[in-house]
């Protein structure tokens, strides 16, 4: 039947009385809408008034055609609505656009309808007694510097808390209805028919994706709507179809339900962002893999540590333990690995309580009290404890040993140790290029130093330049000192004898400076950075036994990172009552002190006490810590941190509203809140202060650090902002955000700020770049040599400014951290957030107010690295094969030391007589030996050529040396192109596609999604993530092959006495006297000087009596203190960094070079 042209006729039988008639025309209009709405739009009262008829017996069909209609017409609310009323008649299946749009309607609405009856599980929120926190304040009736100057008052509401309008409103908890959000167009459906045929319209969706496996389409909508019930139900369908067979799975690879599971976990940790949402999935989703069977392990770990749930961790790890055998061991090792790397101290050490001790029958005595004491939580353990196997109790006693972090820092400490590849060439240039007497510059070798070698333990910089060392004063000495702790960081059983030298001794005992006794407390707390088990009382004990303000100020950072997220209530009162002291030299360190031990845990009452402080003191320095410390304890606390970010941001205070901005990106950092986007942008060009400004911008990097590709976009227009401090903070945001990722997007931005007009402009950076740029090679970016060129230009540039400098040196130092083996990570390898990471990086962003938090940068350092492990935690030697070229993730080249030439020597004159004299002498010489043997001259045939030699005596030496120049020109070439075509070879050799790498060496992040496990002997836990792997052992009866550690093997060295050159040999060998003297006559006798012959010269002209004296001295004192007991190169440098300064803590410095004034030989003469 063809289809209508006009509905003039058809729209006449609605008049008519006939219900049939009535029927055939709607039946006749529905099936041409299509063309004809236009003409059916001027009757829709009509057709209205025909579904409103109950006697009418096709009210569904009316309903029907009135949807189509309003859907031509746009109105989609009022589509959706009578759509619902069509019933059946509402094909889901119908593949038009009216259905499809109207399906998404109907899917926005009950997501929209469902989450509104949701009901958040209200988690105590901290209370603060503080007048600005108390809900009594009108907060309209506070004036904030962050006004904007069109409003008169602060609004009711931060804008915190205001609806979201975009498109992740739904995961907002601020979602609310209102017109100004997405949700205007949302009907507002209050029919209940509507409603249940709403409901209707989704099961029946929801069932046809069931039927048909799109179970993460269900899932989604699921989420979205907040609708738990649903998702609990989905995933137990996806396991019921297994079972009953509806549903295949291959063998070895995941069931529906446990892919489900995964995914639900994902879109929960990386999607929603209302904290207590997250934690019912995350319930539910723990619950649901408590009752399968053989669920992942790994899956529960994810959600046992973020639920903060040691009561979980612990019986999960007791469940593997207790099925026995090689595999379930291994995954709990495993496991107990990822708890390590994603978990707080506080929630390690409470699983390790509840774990079996691992020990023999010796601890039977306590065991009753102990029991006793940790019934509730243990539910039986004494008995298992007693039954204890000795290969069970050494199972336990090895994951005691992973909790407590010992095994993983061994492992990278090890792992780092023998993979080291440190250019000191490049630390020795930087040394060389920055005036020692500058402790500005000082300090900048210093932190390049110890960035560099960042957890190698090689500390042969300092042993070699005391000289350089010596030169450090006040301050200088004090970040010197810690640098130690850099280097030796996580060398924790060898750590009170490396620092010994330096440690404050017991009361009424000088030991020297103070400021070296305060890095080395500082020091102390770097090497032991969250894993304070053992230091921490040692620590306490320190700082509260210290009498100087420069010993706790030391004191109170070590004690901080050494107990970070500890919650200990002891030391925090012990740290307020060093703040009341009102000293400002100390109370920076103890205010962010604070704020590292509550880490992440929101206490009310420590932010109470610090914030009441904060308005009493005078000192800025403090208020900065207190603001500081307050952001730490905010952290990840999300909009439970709300109220305390408002109060501080309508402070009209600066350094308070900084904390507010550092407390907004604690709370919700990685989790790319969009409402604290906003929020960060609206401080970023509108509070009247710059510093304010400077950390809004730099913030945005902490919320979008997982999200690295949008930053770029986001700053793009604020770094080229009028104002130097947001075109800094905008830099830093680059740096933070995309650290390691070697984002084209973010260089191209931050390339142009490298000739920026303002100095710390510049310095910003080059910083973020060498962040972005670390672990990159030439391969993977091209523009990496070009920013290292860069780099080292501007060290050695003396016309840059002191600032720029600075910056230089440590971004030479951050891009080749950790001795080119760690990367800057901010989350964990499973995607968790990285806490010391995070929390070392925003400390270390303070440096623009105290240069010792640098060192704060190296909690961020992660190496990066697979370290295969077998059931027994040691380390086989075995390789896994890497899919990509070897160049591709290579190290990078190391620098070409040009060998300085000393003065051309000069070839000397000989006088044709005495040259025919000396070849009189030499044949009268040969005849007689001849004569003497008494042999027939077989050299009879060599006479003719000496004539020859007698003519040639007379070509003048100018055609000779031409000559000479010409072929060694000549030989120059080809040995170039021979060298130029062998690296052709060694190039397309390398090239090949696919090699094999040995284990524990270094893998790049990026690396990780090419590497497999060939068949063979070991195969992975799981997939490789990076870090400590555990591997099935296949052959467990065949004897095994392990990596020797190189390690265990390094002797602790004695430190020289003060003015030592080097300790333990380190230095490279002096030629001596006599061995001088034999390659002088050998040089004068044959006059050829070839590249080693040079190099020895030169050292031979560097010798004197003077440096024979001092080694003499030097060996001398080496043996007198060789009884004195073992030592550690690492206090090398004791004597030097002990030295008490002469000059006052408030005298001047040397004073700084002059700045781009330099003579040249040619102006000097004139001078003179």
């Amino acid at each position: 039947m063809p289809g209508l042209v006009t509905a003039t006729g058809v729209l006449a039988f609605l008049a008519d009385e006939e219900p049939e008639l009535k029927v055939f025309a709607l039946k006749t209009l529905n099936d041409d809408i299509d063309t004809v709405w236009t003409e059916v739009a001027g009757h829709l009262t009509q057709i209205e008034a025909l579904y409103e008829d109950e006697t009418f017996p096709e009210r569904q069909l009316a309903a029907l055609v009135l949807a189509k209609v309003y859907f031509h017409l746009q109105a989609y609310n009022e589509s959706m609505t009578f759509a619902l009323a069509a019933g059946p008649l509402f094909k889901l299946d119908a593949p038009s656009e009216f259905e499809e749009t109207i399906i998404s309607k109907c899917i926005d609405q009950y997501i929209a309808v469902s989450s509104l009856h949701h009901t958040p599980s209200k988690k105590d929120l901290p209370s603060l007694e503080t007048d600005l926190g108390s809900g009594a304040i009108d907060s309209s009736a506070l004036i904030s510097p962050t006004t904007p100057f069109s409003q008169s008052s602060v609004p009711s509401k931060s804008l915190l808390a205001r609806a979201s309008s975009d498109d992740n409103t739904i995961l907002d908890p601020t979602f609310q209805p209102t017109k100004e959000t997405r949700s205007a167009s949302i009907a507002q459906v209050h029919d209940t028919a509507t409603q249940v045929a709403l409901q209707n319209v989704i099961e029946r969706l929801f069932e046809s994706c069931l039927k048909e496996g799109k179970y993460r389409q269900v899932v989604g909508i699921a989420v979205e709507a907040k609708n738990l019930d649903v998702l609990r139900r989905v995933i137990k369908r996806a396991n019921e179809d297994v079972k009953s067979g509806k549903t295949k799975v291959q063998e070895g690879s995941q069931g529906p339900a446990e892919e489900l599971m995964d995914y639900a976990l994902s879109i929960c940790m990386d999607i929603v962002q209302e904290r207590g949402f997250r934690t019912e999935i995350l319930r539910l989703i723990l619950d649901l893999l408590n009752d399968i069977p053989n669920p992942d392990y790994f899956a529960i770990a994810k959600c046992v540590v973020y639920l903060d749930s040691d009561e979980e961790a612990s019986h999960m790890l007791r469940q593997l333990v207790t099925k026995g055998g090689q595999d379930s061991v291994a995954i709990a090792y495993q496991i107990a690995f990822d708890l390590y790397d994603n978990g707080t101290q506080e929630f390690l050490g409470k699983v390790i309580k509840a774990l079996p001790s691992g020990e023999p029958p010796k601890p039977k005595p306590a065991e009753g009290d102990a029991a006793a004491e940790q019934q509730p939580l243990l539910e039986g353990q004494e008995n298992s404890e007693v039954e204890l196997s000795e290969e069970v109790a050494k199972v336990y006693k090895n994951i005691r040993t992973i909790l407590d972090g010992s095994k993983a820092i061994k492992l990278n400490l090890e792992f780092l140790y023998r993979n080291n590849h440190t250019d000191m060439s490049i630390l020795n240039k930087v040394r060389d290029s920055l005036d020692g007497r500058n402790s500005i510059f000082h300090s900048a070798v210093t932190f390049c130093n110890a960035f560099m070698n960042a957890g190698t333990t090689n500390d042969r910089f300092f042993r070699d330049n005391l000289e350089w060392l010596g030169r450090a004063v006040n301050w200088s000495k004090f970040t010197a000192t810690a640098a130690l702790g850099v280097l030796h960081r996580g060398n924790v059983t060898q750590s009170r004898k490396l620092l010994e030298p330096y440690l404050p001794r017991p009361s009424g005992v000088s030991t020297g400076s103070i400021y070296s006794q305060a890095g080395a407390l500082y020091a102390y707390g770097l090497i032991h950075a969250n894993h304070g088990a053992d230091a921490l009382a040692y620590l306490h004990q320190q700082f509260k036994d210290a009498d100087q303000e420069v010993i706790q100020h030391g004191g109170a950072l070590g004690l901080g990172i050494a107990g970070m997220g500890t919650g200990d209530q002891k030391i925090i009162e012990d740290l307020k009552e060093a703040l009341y002291s009102d000293s400002a030299l100390n109370g920076e360190a103890v205010g962010a002190a604070m704020g590292l031990i509550m880490l992440g845990t929101g206490h009310a009452g420590t932010i109470d006490a610090m914030f009441t402080y904060a308005h009493e003191t005078q000192h800025e320095k403090i208020v900065r810590g207190i603001a500081l410390g307050i952001a730490l304890i905010m952290f990840g606390q999300q909009e439970g941190a709300d109220r305390t970010i408002q109060m501080l941001l309508a402070n009209p205070d600066p350094i308070l509203r900084y904390g507010g901005v550092l407390t907004l990106a604690m709370a919700y950092c990685g989790t790319g809140s969009n409402k604290a986007i906003r929020k960060l942008l609206h401080l970023a060009v509108s509070d009247v202060n710059d510093d304010v400004r400077r950390v809004a911008v730099m913030s945005l990097g902490f919320i979008l650090f997982r999200k690295p590709g949008s930053v770029p976009r986001m700053v793009e227009l604020l770094a080229e902002s009028y104002n130097p401090h947001v075109r800094y903070g905008s830099a830093m945001a680059l740096g933070i955000a995309c650290a390691g990722t070697g984002l084209d997007e973010a260089i191209d931005l931050l390339e142009p700020m490298m000739k920026d007009p303002t100095d710390f402009v510049r310095q910003g950076a080059l910083i973020a770049l060498s962040m972005i740029l670390v672990q990159q090679n030439e391969v993977m970016n091209p523009k990496v040599a070009a920013i290292r060129k860069t780099l080292k230009k501007v060290v050695t540039d003396r016309h840059e400014e002191q600032m720029t400098k600075f910056g230089a040196s440590l971004a030479l130092g951050i891009i080749d951290a950790g001795g080119r083996n760690c990367t800057i990570g901010l989350q964990t390898q499973t995607g968790n957030l990285n806490m010391p990471g995070i929390v070392g990086m925003v400390v270390f962003t303070q440096y623009w107010y105290w240069f010792p938090f640098t060192h704060f940068l190296s909690l961020s350092f992660v190496p990066t690295s697979i370290i295969g492990l077998d059931s027994d935690l040691a380390i086989p030697n075995f390789k896994f094969h890497c899919a990509t070229r070897p160049s591709l993730f290579d190290y990078p080249p190391e620098q070409e030391v040009k060998v300085e030439e000393g003065p051309a020597l000069v070839t000397t004159a000989v006088l044709s007589t005495t040259a025919q004299a000396k070849r009189r002498a030499q044949k009268k010489e040969k005849a007689q030996r001849r004569e003497s043997m008494d042999i027939d001259t077989p050299a009879v045939a060599k006479t003719p050529s000496q004539p020859a030699a007698e003519d040639k005596m007379d070509i003048d030496d100018d055609k000779k040396a031409a000559a000479k120049s010409e072929e060694s020109k000549e030989k120059k070439e080809g040995d170039e192109k021979e060298a130029a075509t062998t690296d052709a070879k060694k190039k397309a050799e390398k090239e090949k596609v696919g090699y094999e790498i040995e284990n524990m060496s270094r893998i790049l992040p990026g690396q990780l999604k090419y590497i497999s496990f060939p068949a063979g002997r070991y195969k992975p836990v799981k997939k490789p993530t990076g870090g400590p792997l555990l591997l099935f052992d296949t052959q467990p009866s065949e004897a095994k092959s392990l990596v020797e550690e190189k390690l265990n093997k390094v002797t602790t060295e004695r430190a020289p006495v003060a003015g030592a050159g080097a300790a333990g040999g380190s230095s490279e060998p002096r030629v001596s006297a006599s061995a001088a003297q034999s390659l002088l006559s050998q040089l004068q006798s044959t006059g050829a000087f070839n590249r080693s012959s040079m190099r020895e010269l030169s050292e031979l002209l560097q010798y004197s009596q003077q440096e024979a004296d001092e080694l003499q001295e030097r060996s001398r004192g080496s043996r007198a203190a060789a009884g004195a007991g073992s030592g550690s190169g690492a206090a090398a440098a004791a004597a030097v960094l002990n030295a008490v300064d002469e000059d006052g803590e408030g005298d001047e410095e040397a004073a700084v070079p002059g700045e781009f004034e330099y003579f040249t030989d040619a102006e000097a003469d004139d001078e003179e």
